[in-house]
């Protein structure tokens, strides 16, 4: 009995210091600044596979291989394709546009290949627009009548599209990002100011690379120009051509000629009033279209005046227009100014817009042909008949 006793001592003795011991925590342990740092009493010496497991980094190859994993679970989803959006409008023989279509109603195709649409927006989805108002020196149009012209065609879009308004002489100037309050839009609009030079080019590179790009929707540039650019030194002609490809937005140039105007500037000397300063060409801010001598006589620059300068103009205005679906507008006078400012807003209200995801073979870089066409008869469908693929 005796023995039990003793034994049924020692057997408790254990256990309580086994339980002591496990109970027992550091006191005061010094702060390593780490998360993960390690107790100050010694702890169970860990397998070498722990071991490994606690101190072994993953280097970002390491990681990437885990997200393919990842994702080859059905974990973690991927999409390395960019939606290709085609803006589409679609008339009667008449030129009268046909409305209340249905996703249904279309097939798109990429190289013969018919193509699942993954995205349809109706006519009654609202716009974002980039008005893009060049503000050289022109005597077609006076600084009122452009600003009177731009502010009707805001007042024939509908409450929720969305505008933006850009300006550029030789430099580009965003007077209002996305909105639409009508009295902020109206107020940049009418804080435009005549000046020098004709940063066209960067005007459009910034609006559709850094604006455009990020806006999800429906979207399109008005663009208020001659189209001669003579000081742009960040983008050029073929670069706003080639990124027009990748750009699902519609371009609608509206044009006017200020041939005869610089024709008869560039021949006739001109001379500035004395007291006013002339700038170095470079940074010509003079409310004159040309630099020209304090207080003397000058000629205006041939840069920019020539016909060739002209012909390139109507040409990139044009191809503007074809690549995106939209279309030119000359301006003249300003009764047909108006009438194009209202035109664009009446067909902005006329387009579906419809998306797809492009194959994987759809390399980079490359041109892809593109067919719309629409299940009724007797129709016209206007849409862009190709774009480039992102490399973004």
């Amino acid at each position: 009995m005796k023995i039990k006793i003793v034994l049924l001592c020692i057997v408790f003795g254990l256990s309580a210091a086994n339980f002591s011991a496990q109970s027992r925590r550091p006191v005061n342990a010094p702060e390593t600044g780490k998360a993960n740092r390690r107790p100050a009493s010694p702890a169970p010496t860990p397998t070498p596979d722990a071991a490994k497991s606690a101190v072994e980094t993953v280097t970002p190859s390491e990681q990437n291989a885990s997200d393919a994993a990842a994702a080859d679970d059905g974990e973690v989803i991927r999409v390395d394709t960019s939606l290709v959006t085609i803006p589409v409008k679609v008339s009667d023989r008449k030129n009268r546009f046909i409305g209340g279509l249905t996703k249904e109603n279309f097939k798109v195709f990429e190289e013969s290949v018919e193509q699942e649409i993954a995205l349809f927006s109706n006519e009654q989805q609202p716009f974002t627009v980039a008005l893009v108002l060049d503000m050289s020196y022109s005597t077609t149009f006076k600084i009122a009548e452009i600003q009177s012209a731009a502010i009707a065609f805001i007042n024939q879009l509908r409450e929720n599209d969305k505008v933006m308004v850009v300006s550029f002489d030789e430099e580009v100037h965003i007077l209002t990002e996305p909105t639409s309050d009508r009295q902020r839009i109206y107020g940049a609009i009418k804080s435009t100011k005549i000046s020098t030079g004709t940063s066209l080019y960067e005007a459009v590179d910034l609006v559709m690379n850094e604006k455009l790009r990020k806006i999800d929707g429906r979207k399109a540039i008005v663009l208020f120009t001659d189209g001669v650019d003579t000081t742009s030194r960040k983008a050029h002609d073929l670069s706003n051509l080639s990124d027009a490809l990748e750009l699902d937005a519609l371009v609608y140039p509206v044009q006017y000629d200020t041939f005869a105007d610089v024709q008869a500037m560039k021949n006739k000397p001109v001379t500035a009033p004395t007291g006013i300063p002339n700038p170095i060409p470079s940074q010509n801010k003079s409310p004159f279209p040309f630099p020209i001598p304090m207080g003397g006589v000058g000629t205006p620059s041939a840069q920019g005046t020539t016909p060739e300068d002209y012909r390139k103009a109507g040409e990139y205005l044009s191809d503007m227009a074809l690549r995106t679906g939209g279309r030119v507008y000359p301006a003249t006078s300003t009764a047909n100014l108006s009438q194009a400012f209202s035109n664009i807003a009446s067909e902005l209200r006329e387009f579906y817009s419809l998306g797809y995801y492009p194959s994987k073979e759809a390399e980079p870089g490359k041109k892809r042909r593109v067919k719309v066409k629409v299940n009724q008869e007797n129709v016209a469908v206007r849409a862009r008949d190709s774009y480039v693929v992102s490399k973004n």
